[in-house]
């Protein structure tokens, strides 16, 4: 065989290896970066699922703030209204 023959060869051979490596680390980092983004993704959905707790819970409680106001409301017409009728 001739040396660049012999050359060629082990550099091929070198590259092939090389490349082999390469990609057995990529399919590695791939995966991790495949579970780090399950895992961000189960943050997320938490975060949104409280979220939209407090979101329920703030309307609760303007519910609850707005009938207080229609009660008060219709308690000052109640006494407006007795004490018109006592002024007669």
């Amino acid at each position: 065989m001739d040396p660049v023959q012999i050359l060629l060869i082990i550099i091929l051979a070198l590259s092939t290896f090389f490349l082999t490596i390469v990609g057995v680390q990529l399919i590695i980092t791939l995966r991790q970066l495949q579970n780090t983004l399950k895992q961000i993704s189960k943050v997320v959905e938490g975060f949104e699922s409280m979220g939209v707790g407090m979101s329920q819970s703030f309307q609760e409680i303007i519910g609850f703030m707005n009938g207080f106001k229609v009660v008060t409301r219709a308690i000052n017409l109640f006494t407006q209204t007795k004490n018109e009728t006592k002024n007669k």
